[in-house]
Protein backbone atom coordinates (compact mmCIF):
# COMPACT_ATOMS: atom_id res chain seq x y z
CA UNK A 1 0.00 0.00 0.00
CA UNK A 2 1.58 3.35 -0.81
CA UNK A 3 0.46 5.07 2.39
CA UNK A 4 2.05 2.46 4.48
CA UNK A 5 5.32 3.11 1.80
CA UNK A 6 5.68 6.51 2.33
CA UNK A 7 4.87 6.78 6.25
CA UNK A 8 7.69 4.11 6.31
CA UNK A 9 10.23 5.66 4.22
CA UNK A 10 9.86 8.80 5.92
CA UNK A 11 10.13 7.43 9.21
CA UNK A 12 13.68 5.96 7.61
CA UNK A 13 14.67 9.59 6.40
CA UNK A 14 14.04 10.83 10.08
CA UNK A 15 16.24 8.40 11.52
CA UNK A 16 19.19 9.00 9.13
CA UNK A 17 18.87 13.45 9.46
CA UNK A 18 21.99 14.83 11.58
CA UNK A 19 21.38 15.65 14.97
CA UNK A 20 24.96 17.58 14.85
CA UNK A 21 23.24 19.31 11.99
CA UNK A 22 20.70 20.41 13.50
CA UNK A 23 22.40 21.34 16.49
CA UNK A 24 24.63 23.72 14.13
CA UNK A 25 21.74 25.52 12.55
CA UNK A 26 19.83 26.08 15.98
CA UNK A 27 23.43 27.87 16.75
CA UNK A 28 24.22 29.74 13.41
CA UNK A 29 20.44 31.23 14.17
CA UNK A 30 21.05 31.72 17.30
CA UNK A 31 24.21 33.96 16.85
CA UNK A 32 22.45 35.97 14.40
CA UNK A 33 20.15 36.78 17.00
CA UNK A 34 22.86 37.14 19.62
CA UNK A 35 24.67 40.27 16.76
CA UNK A 36 21.30 42.04 15.89
CA UNK A 37 20.99 40.40 12.66
CA UNK A 38 17.92 39.70 10.65
CA UNK A 39 16.66 36.09 9.47
CA UNK A 40 15.89 36.49 5.52
CA UNK A 41 13.75 33.23 4.22
CA UNK A 42 13.72 32.46 1.23
CA UNK A 43 12.81 29.41 -1.56
CA UNK A 44 10.96 28.65 -4.81
CA UNK A 45 7.68 26.49 -5.01
CA UNK A 46 7.21 24.49 -1.72
CA UNK A 47 10.15 25.80 -0.16
CA UNK A 48 8.74 29.58 -1.25
CA UNK A 49 5.53 28.54 1.18
CA UNK A 50 7.61 27.14 3.59
CA UNK A 51 9.66 30.79 3.92
CA UNK A 52 6.31 32.64 4.19
CA UNK A 53 5.64 30.40 7.04
CA UNK A 54 9.08 30.19 8.76
CA UNK A 55 9.36 33.49 8.30
CA UNK A 56 6.32 34.29 10.81
CA UNK A 57 7.24 31.74 13.64
CA UNK A 58 11.18 32.85 13.50
CA UNK A 59 9.55 36.85 14.20
CA UNK A 60 7.02 35.54 16.77
CA UNK A 61 8.45 32.80 18.55
CA UNK A 62 12.21 33.30 18.15
CA UNK A 63 12.02 37.44 18.22
CA UNK A 64 13.94 37.54 15.66
CA UNK A 65 13.25 39.98 12.74
CA UNK A 66 12.57 38.41 9.81
CA UNK A 67 11.49 38.55 6.04
CA UNK A 68 10.56 36.68 3.19
CA UNK A 69 12.15 36.84 0.46
CA UNK A 70 8.73 35.94 -1.88
CA UNK A 71 5.81 37.39 0.10
CA UNK A 72 5.55 40.41 -1.84
CA UNK A 73 4.11 39.21 -5.00
CA UNK A 74 3.80 42.71 -7.17
CA UNK A 75 7.88 43.18 -6.75
CA UNK A 76 8.32 39.36 -6.93
CA UNK A 77 6.87 39.37 -10.50
CA UNK A 78 8.14 43.30 -11.49
CA UNK A 79 11.40 41.83 -10.69
CA UNK A 80 11.07 38.56 -12.28
CA UNK A 81 9.78 40.33 -15.61
CA UNK A 82 11.75 43.30 -15.84
CA UNK A 83 15.60 41.82 -15.08
CA UNK A 84 14.72 37.77 -15.08
CA UNK A 85 14.26 34.97 -12.91
CA UNK A 86 17.71 34.31 -11.84
CA UNK A 87 18.49 37.88 -10.24
CA UNK A 88 15.05 37.74 -9.18
CA UNK A 89 15.97 37.08 -5.54
CA UNK A 90 19.55 38.44 -5.44
CA UNK A 91 18.58 41.59 -5.99
CA UNK A 92 15.72 41.90 -3.58
CA UNK A 93 18.26 41.04 -1.27
CA UNK A 94 20.81 43.95 -2.56
CA UNK A 95 17.69 46.09 -1.85
CA UNK A 96 17.11 44.82 1.89
CA UNK A 97 20.47 45.83 2.34
CA UNK A 98 21.40 42.22 3.90
CA UNK A 99 24.62 42.42 5.42
CA UNK A 100 27.06 40.16 7.17
CA UNK A 101 24.77 40.39 10.91
CA UNK A 102 22.55 38.96 9.12
CA UNK A 103 21.74 35.33 7.63
CA UNK A 104 19.79 33.86 4.62
CA UNK A 105 17.82 30.61 5.39
CA UNK A 106 16.81 28.88 2.73
CA UNK A 107 14.51 26.03 1.55
CA UNK A 108 15.04 24.15 -1.23
CA UNK A 109 15.17 20.15 -2.32
CA UNK A 110 17.82 20.02 -4.70
CA UNK A 111 20.10 22.96 -3.47
CA UNK A 112 20.36 24.81 -6.34
CA UNK A 113 22.78 23.75 -9.04
CA UNK A 114 24.12 26.05 -12.20
CA UNK A 115 25.47 24.01 -14.55
CA UNK A 116 22.44 22.13 -14.52
CA UNK A 117 20.18 25.49 -14.60
CA UNK A 118 17.92 23.95 -11.72
CA UNK A 119 16.91 27.12 -8.83
CA UNK A 120 19.02 29.07 -10.58
CA UNK A 121 17.72 31.92 -8.18
CA UNK A 122 18.63 30.50 -4.85
CA UNK A 123 22.32 30.02 -6.27
CA UNK A 124 22.52 33.39 -7.13
CA UNK A 125 21.34 34.49 -3.65
CA UNK A 126 23.64 32.32 -2.15
CA UNK A 127 26.27 33.62 -3.71
CA UNK A 128 25.22 37.38 -2.81
CA UNK A 129 25.34 36.10 0.90
CA UNK A 130 28.48 34.79 0.82
CA UNK A 131 29.66 38.14 -0.81
CA UNK A 132 28.43 40.66 1.73
CA UNK A 133 29.35 37.90 4.35
CA UNK A 134 26.00 36.73 5.62
CA UNK A 135 25.29 33.48 7.49
CA UNK A 136 24.13 30.89 4.78
CA UNK A 137 21.49 28.35 6.47
CA UNK A 138 19.58 25.82 4.52
CA UNK A 139 17.43 22.75 5.06
CA UNK A 140 17.71 20.78 1.61
CA UNK A 141 17.45 17.52 -0.02
CA UNK A 142 19.22 15.41 -2.35
CA UNK A 143 22.79 16.34 -2.11
CA UNK A 144 22.25 19.49 -1.31
CA UNK A 145 23.57 21.17 -4.06
CA UNK A 146 25.51 25.08 -4.26
CA UNK A 147 23.08 25.62 -0.65
CA UNK A 148 24.60 22.61 1.02
CA UNK A 149 28.31 23.26 -0.09
CA UNK A 150 28.01 27.44 0.53
CA UNK A 151 26.41 26.98 4.00
CA UNK A 152 28.06 27.85 7.65
CA UNK A 153 25.14 25.27 8.55
CA UNK A 154 22.55 22.92 6.71
CA UNK A 155 20.35 20.34 7.30
CA UNK A 156 20.23 17.36 4.65
CA UNK A 157 17.13 15.44 4.34
CA UNK A 158 18.51 12.25 3.25
CA UNK A 159 16.36 10.15 0.04
CA UNK A 160 15.45 6.58 0.67
CA UNK A 161 13.04 6.37 -2.34
CA UNK A 162 13.92 8.66 -5.46
CA UNK A 163 10.24 8.68 -6.46
CA UNK A 164 9.39 10.50 -3.27
CA UNK A 165 12.06 12.79 -3.30
CA UNK A 166 10.27 16.09 -3.39
CA UNK A 167 7.25 15.37 -1.23
CA UNK A 168 9.08 14.09 1.41
CA UNK A 169 11.84 16.22 1.85
CA UNK A 170 8.99 19.55 1.83
CA UNK A 171 6.99 17.83 3.98
CA UNK A 172 10.01 16.96 5.94
CA UNK A 173 11.21 20.62 5.74
CA UNK A 174 7.85 21.62 7.56
CA UNK A 175 8.99 19.47 10.59
CA UNK A 176 12.57 20.19 10.36
CA UNK A 177 12.05 24.34 10.75
CA UNK A 178 9.36 23.82 13.44
CA UNK A 179 11.59 21.59 15.57
CA UNK A 180 14.59 24.61 14.68
CA UNK A 181 12.02 27.70 16.19
CA UNK A 182 10.98 25.21 18.84
CA UNK A 183 14.32 24.35 20.33
CA UNK A 184 14.50 26.20 23.61
CA UNK A 185 17.42 27.77 23.06
CA UNK A 186 15.69 29.65 20.07
CA UNK A 187 12.12 29.98 21.68
CA UNK A 188 11.22 33.11 23.53
CA UNK A 189 6.85 32.67 23.04
CA UNK A 190 5.46 29.63 23.58
CA UNK A 191 2.64 28.89 20.57
CA UNK A 192 -1.00 29.74 21.84
CA UNK A 193 -2.01 26.65 22.37
CA UNK A 194 0.91 25.76 24.86
CA UNK A 195 0.31 29.04 25.96
CA UNK A 196 -2.90 28.02 27.16
CA UNK A 197 -1.65 24.59 28.86
CA UNK A 198 -4.64 23.11 27.18
CA UNK A 199 -4.16 18.91 26.22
Amino acid sequence: MFPRHFLETSKSIIGEISLEDLDAVVLEVLDVRDRGGRLFFCGSGGGAGHASHACCDFRKLAGIESYCVTDNVSELTARINDDGWDTAYSEWLRRARLGSRDGLFIFSVGGGDRSHQVSTNIVAAVEYGREVGASIIGVVGRDGGHVRRAANASVLIPVVDPALVTPQTEGLQALLWHLIVSDPRLAVMPGKWESMGVP
